[in-house]
């Protein structure tokens, strides 16, 4: 049976998300890793998981029993997080849940929109939709679009806000009271308990963290730097 909005938001709300992922090239940059990842978080609390790749997708459906968020970064350049209808269609028919895409304003490769991705998902897939957005503008976008989720994902990634040390709380903020009905995802640069917390006190229905739980290259670098030892 398909996941319902509502039945998202119920076992999200107020929650942790984690994101697991690797990069190109890096050790654990493995489907079956990734799944374990996602398994271990999931022991360890986390009400949904967000991965990359179509096997990635695959590998974890098939090993938790919470939301799978999926996606499929083509790229690293412009819109590269589900691009195009195509790939949407692709992370759907993996097993996701949800689908991530980038819900910015800057053009698609393939000419579609966000309005054209949520329709297909929604009609064609049966699956709900994270919008992951860079602004204000295209959080708004994004939900008139019908995105069943709106992110703060690429906040600081794409010029059309600065890049915050942390979580971009003020966007949160206005995203949230913009929003006020609308379930809004914190996600970005979430690296403490203490901005997680934070940012469910700026709005957030359920905050989403990956580097600083399921990425051990960038953990280690943090403490080599802290010590002065790199």
């Amino acid at each position: 049976m398909p996941l319902t909005t509502e039945d998202l938001l119920t076992r999200t709300a107020g929650r942790l998300v984690v994101s697991c992922q690797a990069y190109p090239g890096e050790p654990m940059r493995t489907p079956e890793t990734m799944a374990r990842v996602a398994q271990a978080v999931v022991e360890g609390g986390a009400a949904a998981v967000r991965v990359q790749g179509l096997d990635d997708v695959r590998a974890t459906v098939g090993a938790v029993d919470v939301p799978v968020i999926g996606l499929w970064k083509d790229g690293d350049e412009g819109v590269y997080i589900t691009p195009t209808l195509r790939h949407a269609r692709a992370v759907a028919e993996a097993g996701a849940h949800v689908v991530a895409l980038d819900a910015t304003l800057r053009p698609r490769p393939d000419g579609s929109t966000v309005a054209d991705l949520v329709r297909m998902l929604h009609e064609e897939c049966g699956v709900l939709v994270m919008a992951d957005c860079d602004d204000l503008s295209s959080a708004v976008a994004a939900a008139e679009a019908g995105a069943d989720v709106v992110g703060t994902t690429l906040a600081g990634y794409t010029g059309a806000r600065p890049r915050t040390e942390g979580p971009d709380l003020e966007l949160l903020r206005a995203v949230t009271r913009e929003l006020a009905e609308h379930p809004v995802f914190a996600e970005g640069r979430i690296h403490t308990h203490e901005q997680a917390r934070a940012a469910l006190e700026a709005g957030a229905h359920a905050v989403c963290v990956g580097t600083a739980i399921t990425h051990p290259t960038s953990l280690t670098r943090w403490f080599v730097d802290a010590i002065g030892a790199g």
